[in-house]
């Protein structure tokens, strides 16, 4: 071929190769575009399922899980499974799959690819190890069927797993050397679900819909050919995206939603078309450290939480969107079962200064300066600080009110704004006063989640990073969470242990159930319908880590295209 002739050839294959770029460019537009943002605070670039921080979106859109789990109806959907059942008398688990499944790259998934998952943890010190503690052996019966054996069977942190695990390919991660399995970006995730990998760029991540999907013929085909979930750092820029229509669906706490909700110019939906507008997803608590002098003794503690009227807070800093914790900081479908209303009315506390300020006197805590502040029963000056994340403003000013409803009983205390790393610093570290957080209290199938968050074990470390953060000291407690998660669900006796335990995080009051943090969910009409709403159940509207499975993927599978 003459040289002529080769500079033509190239030329062609350019010209078709910026075509085909171009056309790829132009097929995503805003129009087949869903646009989202809340569940995104850092610039993407960790897609590995196996790790606790991955982008939101990799579990459940890319690699997926056994079950799907309803929170609103308490309900579980065989995804990759087909069923799935513990043994009558037995410690076995029965899990079957559905026929034909496969991954993203054409590759068949079977019963080893979800025996790899687990054995993986048994091989390798991961996030979910601690399963084979209870865990003896898997026994593969044929591609779809296959037994987990249990020397005695941890039914609540099982169930967990089986909508909260995401499965990975065999013929993939077993090629991963073991000193990379939590190392790796895993920058081309190749899972089974129904959106792939698209771009990621600094302030946002990309997904395109996987037209090839297994469960097209069994759920449906999601809506969006692409979902774009943006990084915004500012709530009031968000708000002003939203109403412009530049977000389709916002995640962030947005101010005066209940005001533009009844204007004739805006159409914004919410769960709830009236107070408190939004689904609860999860506890906000008072953490106290138990270290500190006064913190360190029940009766003080108890004293502070009738100190604290809620109500206040979710008027004037929620607007309604919120609701009051039950004294328990129980909610939901999965957990109310074992809710004890007899132990929330004998132990439980409300907001009552004077009887705050009686429970004070009589366990010695009183101004013996003459400042205006009670000191400790041995007469030691008592400061307290009171810390949430610098830009959380409705945390913020919610710690605003909690100080000075402390201030007027006689306790010195003050709210303080760190930045976020130094906030994150000071509670897994144990250098702090008080705290609020909710970061292992969101929505589950079973209590076990919350309780084993609030009091567990894990406190002998210098970081403690699995809740408890005030470094609460109870073995009994701890034996007893744990005896719960070993109690068959629904069991008689699973009933009398939540009650115990209950009644022991009430009397001790290591933490202080404050509001039920709302699902912030703000959707607008202007390219895509038929959200969530508690009239058309289809779903939740939420692109947090994590409620891919419990909902949100059902809701991209019945929103519509407004055309």
């Amino acid at each position: 071929m003459s040289k002529r002739k080769v500079i033509t050839v190239l030329l062609l294959l350019a010209f078709v190769f910026s075509f085909s770029l171009a056309a790829e460019a132009q097929e995503r537009t805003r129009e087949n575009t869903m646009v989202y943002g809340g569940g995104l605070w850092v610039p993407p670039s960790n897609w590995n399922p196996i790790h606790w921080d991955a982008i939101t979106g990799t579990d459940g859109l890319v690699y997926e899980t056994l079950f799907h789990y309803d929170p609103l109806e308490d309900e579980f959907t065989p995804w990759l499974a087909e069923d799935g059942y513990w043994i009558e008398d037995e410690d076995t688990y029965y899990l079957e799959l559905k026929e034909d499944l496969y991954w993203q790259d054409g590759e068949d998934l079977d019963a080893e690819d979800i025996k790899f998952t687990f054995t993986l943890a048994r091989e390798n010190d991961l996030p979910y190890s601690p399963i084979w503690n209870w865990l003896e052996e898997i026994e593969i019966h044929n591609d779809t069927e296959l037994s987990f054996i249990f020397d005695e069977a941890p039914y609540h942190e099982w169930q967990e797993m089986l909508y909260g695990l995401l499965m990975i390919p065999e013929h993939i991660w077993s090629e991963v050397p073991a000193d990379e399995l939590l190392e790796t970006a895993n920058e081309e995730p190749v899972g089974s679900g129904a959106y792939r990998y698209y771009a990621a760029e600094d302030d946002r991540m990309i997904w395109e819909r996987n037209d090839d999907w297994w469960g097209i013929e069994y759920f449906g085909e999601p809506t969006p050919k692409y979902l774009e979930n943006i990084i915004v750092y500012e709530n009031n820029i968000a708000l002003g995206m939203l109403l412009q229509g530049e977000l389709d669906l916002s995640n962030y706490f947005l101010p005066g939603i209940p005001r533009l909700k009844e204007s004739p110019d805006y159409d914004i939906t919410t769960y709830f078309e009236d107070e408190p507008y939004m689904l609860a997803e999860n506890t906000a608590l008072l953490f106290m450290n138990t270290d500190r002098p006064g913190l360190d003794d029940p009766e003080f503690r108890r004293a502070l939480a009738f100190a604290i009227n809620p109500e206040i807070i979710v008027e004037r800093v929620f607007e309604g969107m919120v609701e009051t914790a039950d004294p328990t900081g129980l909610f939901g479908e999965g957990w109310m079962e074992l809710h004890s209303e007899e132990v929330a009315d004998e132990y439980g506390f409300h907001y009552d200064p004077e009887t705050a300020e009686e429970m004070l006197d009589e366990a010695g805590y009183v101004d013996t300066t003459g400042d205006g502040w009670r000191n400790t029963p041995d007469g030691d000056d008592l400061e307290f600080t009171i810390i949430v994340p610098g830009g959380w403003t409705d945390w913020m000013e919610s710690i605003d009110v909690i100080a000075e409803q402390f201030n007027e009983i006689g306790i010195n205390a003050e709210s303080d704004y760190p930045d976020i790393s130094i906030y994150e610093d000071q509670m897994f570290g144990g250098e702090f006063d008080m705290l609020i957080n909710n970061f292992g209290s969101g929505l589950s199938s079973t209590p076990f989640s919350y309780w084993n968050w609030v009091a567990n074990h894990q406190i002998d470390q210098d970081h403690v990073t699995e809740g408890n953060f005030g470094r609460y000291d109870n073995p009994e407690l701890f034996d007893k969470i744990d005896e719960l998660s070993l109690t068959p669900m629904g069991d008689e006796d699973a009933e009398d242990i939540a009650v115990d335990i209950q009644r022991t995080l009430l009397e001790d009051m290591p933490s202080i159930p404050l509001w039920y943090n709302g699902m912030w969910a703000q959707s607008t009409n202007l390219r895509w319908t038929n959200w969530p709403t508690e009239d058309n159940p289809v779903g939740i509207a939420s692109s947090w880590g994590g409620m891919w499975t419990m909902g949100t993927l059902d809701m991209l599978i019945e929103i519509e295209k407004v055309e």
